[in-house]
């Protein structure tokens, strides 16, 4: 390979498939090449599991070529298929506008936009999707695909291989992911799409279109589904999505889940989430036994303050070197307000636990006091028949929650 991107994507594993590698590499050598990722607005912010697409669209823009940030604000109206059990929630038009306004503030932190020739630019599908007159849509665009075909794409087969309903509404995503290829190929010469592997058939049928109608020479990208070392779907804690907006997910919180990296995984996602050398990865990688620690110190470190800024990172850092290695209940714990009526009527630690966050229900609350590995302002939770009151306040006007040596998080008063 001759492009510093593809060399760049290939040596820190972020290539899965490619529809014409070799003819990727050549355009890429050839000039400023235009790229773009979608993401369907469905919730406020948008997690750790579209961080591989950011960071792919970062290098990108760092070697020399153009992002487009596509934002589906007509697609989300459908719902994508892919990896879904059941349909989406349909969301109202000022639902979509207000999660895109959320996941907007995240992106400039990764891309520089602007008006320049590589510079980063946000598009919106409802630009063209709400625009469509659906019978000359049908007429222009339905006659390039087959049933037959559309059957054979995982998103669609798996739901019916379930006998799990597929509404036509979703039915029709595909081909409007495919027209969001061809629109942005005119609008803004844009021949490259990337995207999860499970959107290798929507990127597969935009290639084609764009071949069919416009005989423009389009390419897919796609990066491989990520899975931690013991199998569990990369982007998932405890306590769910990991968001990547402050609002949704504290520093400190974004920084112990890459903290708490599984040993195995932690080459593989300096790899992919930081840019350092690729020499310094494999320093830290080689480090074993106790040392490990460090080098997921320095995960967490580096990934945090990409996404929170040097200040949130540092702090974060800080907070938790007091918290483990020095035991103080920390001031940059995360906050959990309680009414301060509920504290006087008492409230049982189990569900104290549940509603911080630091367990997912009750039952696995009472599991961790049985397991003895859930303490109250540093003190053992003897039964899960206690009740916390005001008089559990201390010196700070807070109580500490501990599960376990690695969460934590402070309970406030209202």
């Amino acid at each position: 390979m001759r492009s510093e991107f593809v060399k760049v994507m290939q040596e820190r594993g972020f290539l899965h498939q490619c529809t014409d590698l070799d003819g990727l590499d050549k355009k890429l050598t050839e000039g400023i090449v235009t790229c773009y990722t979608g993401y369907d607005a469905t919730a406020k912010s948008l997690h750790v599991g579209s961080l591989l697409s950011i960071m792919m669209m970062r290098w990108f823009q760092k070697l020399g070529h153009k992002p487009i940030v596509l934002m589906g604000g007509g697609t989300t109206k459908v719902g994508d298929p892919s990896g879904k059990d059941e349909s989406r929630k349909i969301l109202t038009e000022q639902d979509i506008a207000d999660n895109i306004a959320g996941i907007e503030k995240v992106f400039a932190k990764f891309v520089k936009f602007g008006s320049g020739a590589t510079d980063a630019v946000m598009v919106n599908n409802a630009e063209w999707l709400d625009r469509i007159n659906y019978i000359e849509f049908l007429r222009d665009y339905g006659r390039h695909f087959t049933i037959n075909k559309m059957l054979t794409f995982d998103s669609v087969k798996t739901r019916l291989e379930r006998e799990q309903p597929l509404t036509f509404l979703e039915f029709n995503y595909m081909i409007l992911q495919a027209y969001d290829f061809v629109e942005l190929s005119r609008k803004y010469n844009c021949t490259l799409q990337f995207g999860g592997s499970d959107q290798w058939g929507n990127i597969v049928n935009g290639i084609e279109l764009g071949r069919r109608t416009d005989q423009k020479d389009l390419y897919g990208f796609t990066t491989p589904l990520l899975t931690t070392a013991s199998g569990a779907k990369m982007g998932k804690s405890a306590s769910g999505a990991v968001w990547l907006n402050s609002d949704m997910l504290s520093a400190y919180d974004y920084y112990q889940f890459w903290r708490n990296t599984e040993d195995a995984d932690v080459g593989r996602m300096l790899k992919y989430y930081t840019e350092l050398p690729m020499d310094e990865i494999a320093r830290i990688e080689a480090l074993k036994g106790s040392e490990i620690n460090e080098a997921k110190k320095i995960l967490a470190l580096e990934a945090t303050r990409m996404c929170h800024g040097d200040k949130a990172a540092n702090d974060a850092a800080e907070t938790a070197r007091k918290t483990f290695e020095e035991g103080a209940s920390a001031e940059g714990l995360p906050r959990i307000a309680l009414p301060r009526a509920k504290l006087e009527e008492g409230i049982p630690v189990f569900v104290l636990f549940k509603e911080a966050g630091l367990a997912t229900s009750g039952g696995e609350a009472r599991r961790l006091i049985a397991g003895g590995g859930a303490r109250v302002n540093d003190e053992k939770v003897e039964s899960d028949t206690r009740v916390i009151t005001l008089a559990d306040l201390n010196a700070e006007k807070a109580i500490k929650l501990s599960a376990g040596k690695k969460k934590h998080a402070l309970v406030v008063v209202e």
